[in-house]
Order: C-alpha cells, then structure tokens, then sequence
C-alpha cells in the first residue's frame, strides 16, 4: 500500500489543480480525493518496494537453485544412459552364448565331451 504521506502528496496536487472556484470546497475535495484513492488502492491489491524487492530476490535465488537441480539431473540422466563398464569385460573375462560358443569352436559341440 502507498505511504499516506504520499497519499496526502498526491490529493494535494489533484486539489491544487482545480479551478479557483472549487479550491474553496479545497478540504472537503481533499478528504473524499483521499479516501476515493484509498478505495481504489486497496481494491488493487498493491504492495511496497520493499515487498516487492523482497520477492525479487527470492525468486532471482529460485531461479539459480533451479538451474542447478537442472544440471545435476542431466548429469544424472546421462550416466543412467551411458553403460557402466560390467565386472566381467573390466577383468578380460568374457561371458554369456558368445563366450560358450567360443569355448565350443566353430561346430558348437562341447570339446570336453568329443569322442575323437
């Protein structure tokens, strides 16, 4: 809401505005002036500089904390996709079909039960 010194600032000046011959209604202009501007003040719902600065900052600090979660949720997602190097292709050891079939040479019988 305005200041009422600020209030009292502006009435006087719509006050000081007017014809010569009004200005001696000049106090009573003044009060309904005021309390008109009073109504319409507070129907929108106005704030203070310093409220206003106040939720400046806490949504310019949002904003940054924000980004930042963005970040580590794309570093995140990333190394999700990327495959972690498994124990097993670290160590030189294969496993799985290929590495049966391997063992098994090119005919895909088992060599330890060969009857040659």
């Amino acid at each position: 809401m305005l200041d009422p010194k600020q209030l009292d600032e502006l009435a006087r000046r719509f006050t000081e505005s007017l014809p010569p011959g009004i200005r001696e209604f000049q106090q009573e202009v003044e009060r309904n002036v005021r309390a008109a501007m009073q109504s319409a003040f507070a129907r929108m719902d106005l704030i203070t500089r310093d409220e206003f600065d106040a939720q400046a900052k806490t949504l310019a600090r949002t904003r940054a904390r924000l980004q930042e979660l963005e970040k580590q949720v794309e570093t995140l997602e990333s190394a999700l996709k990327s495959p972690a190097p498994s124990e097993s292709t670290a160590t030189g050891k294969a496993t799985g079909k290929a590495a049966t079939r391997r063992a098994r040479g090119t005919t895909g019988k088992d060599p330890q039960t060969s009857n040659d």
